[in-house]
């Protein structure tokens, strides 16, 4: 039974995070600690149990999502590589700092960080908001039949990156939930092509963040090795459905999926 529950968990969380491009962190995460509260089955999980099964497990989810978003055209290689730069030594500082947490304060400070970032997304844009005006890269994207252009700085872009990648080395949550909204937020990225790059970035930022916690003996195997079939699938049936979905409909999916995580999750840590 428990392995059972494990596959349809990781199922379902790299599903979903696949068509946001979070990566499935942001539901895995919550769903273990809810567990933890109402089971024995899951007595062992504790903040650094939990973010080290997330990010192993988002290494297998990024792998069947990026695979899926570059057969189609979707990652920008370029971009995504820059990320990276700032993200990989951020996830392993958060990855570090994870083990001076206890759950309540875990879950308290996931969930606001997640309200805080649905709440961005309602903010009105034009032209003129977020870093989209500042001189950079100049990239294109074809999708869809349409041509996406924008443009990304390189130097900002690195230091945000890292800042995500502490928070997502910190909670577990693959950086997706921070990154994604502010490439269409901040840089003005299309929803599709931001959605697929953080997948891209998930990849590799997970193993780096992953490896950390594994090092510290984090990481419960036993358990672990029970969401990854799960989750590699799920990867891939997220990205498909992500393709057949129009951008606004994505922007959607985002907004009321972090607030809903960001509610449930500060309920937690101040019960």
């Amino acid at each position: 039974m428990v392995i059972l529950l494990s596959l349809v968990i990781g199922f379902i969380t790299a599903f979903i995070g696949s068509i946001a491009g979070l990566g499935g962190g942001v539901i895995l995460v919550p769903i273990l600690l809810f567990l933890g509260d109402l089971s024995d089955t899951y007595s062992w999980v504790t903040p650094q149990s939990i973010v080290g099964i997330s990010l192993v497990v988002m290494i297998f989810t990024g792998l069947s999502s990026t695979l899926s978003y570059l057969k189609h055209k979707r990652v920008d290689l370029k971009m995504g590589t820059v990320l990276l730069i700032g993200s990989i030594p951020g996830g392993i500082t958060g990855s570090w700092l994870n083990q001076f947490f206890e759950t309540d304060g875990f879950a308290l400070l996931f969930g606001v960080v997640m309200i805080l970032v649905s709440l961005a997304f309602f903010i009105p844009r034009n032209r003129s908001f977020g870093l989209s005006k500042l001189k950079g890269v100049q990239r294109e994207k074809f999708i869809g039949g349409e041509t996406y252009r924008y443009e990304f700085p390189i130097v900002i872009s690195i230091i945000f990156a890292f800042g995500v990648g502490v928070l997502s080395g910190l909670l577990g949550i693959g950086g997706g939930s921070l990154i994604v909204p502010a490439m269409i937020l901040l840089f003005s990225i299309p929803p599709h092509v931001a959605t697929a790059t953080s997948m891209f970035m998930i990849f590799f930022a997970s193993i780096s963040s992953s490896a950390t916690h594994i090092s510290l003996g984090h990481v419960e195997w036993g358990n672990t090795i029970y969401f990854i079939p799960g989750a590699y699938l799920g990867g891939m049936v997220g990205a498909a459905v992500n393709r057949r979905l129009n951008s606004q409909a994505v922007e959607w999916f985002l907004r009321v999926l972090l607030i809903l995580i960001g509610i449930r999750l500060i309920w937690q840590g101040i019960g």
